[in-house]
């Protein structure tokens, strides 16, 4: 008989994962049919929701800039960049999340102001935060409102003891920062 000797198997590899984040991904497309749904099916088909996100156009004719907010593994966003950049229509493709960048939102916000209180409460929270009243009714204060997420956030919290009645959100824009190296670089100087 022959000796039968186990050979073991080899170890799984491990698969590296990166943290789960929120990430913001830019992206200069062309600004054709159906460009919009492919980008969406692409994230989808990754198990990802967006979680933000704004389209408009550029000041190139014929192309858009998207911004896209979307929470997850930044191995997989990675693979999910890799691919955009793939796209047919897709131009530039940049994941801003770890460089310097610059990122805002819009809110409209409808608050009920029944009382002349309520109303110089909600008017003088709108002037620290540098928001305008765009509509006012009997009752309420449409409020427009833009910054940073955390900017709105607080904004709104302040103002949930009124009631807010309504509420529309754009998702982020963002565009990434410059930074001058040298004087001379310096337009604003």
């Amino acid at each position: 008989m022959s000796d039968i000797t186990a050979v073991k198997a080899p170890a799984l590899r491990e698969i590296k994962k990166g943290r789960v984040r929120k990430h913001i991904i830019t992206l200069l497309v062309r600004n054709e049919l159906g460009v919009l749904a492919r980008i969406a099916t692409l994230i989808a088909g990754k198990g990802y929701n967006i979680e933000g996100l704004s389209v408009g156009e550029t000041h190139e004719k014929g192309l858009s800039r998207m911004t896209i907010e979307v929470i997850g593994d930044d191995v997989v966003i990675d693979q999910v960049v890799k691919q955009l950049r793939k796209l047919i229509d897709t131009i530039k493709v940049r994941d801003l999340t770890d460089i310097p960048h610059i990122e805002r939102e819009l809110a409209l916000i409808k608050i009920h102001t029944a009382t002349p209180r309520a109303r110089d409460e909600v008017l003088r929270l709108t002037e620290i935060f540098r928001g305008k009243i765009v509509d006012v009714s009997q009752s309420t204060y449409t409020v427009e409102i833009t910054g940073t997420e955390d900017k709105i956030n607080a904004f709104i919290e302040l103002v949930k003891p009124f009631g807010i009645m309504e509420m529309a959100r754009t998702g982020k824009v963002a565009l990434k920062r410059e930074i001058a190296n040298t004087e001379e670089e310096q337009p604003w100087k």
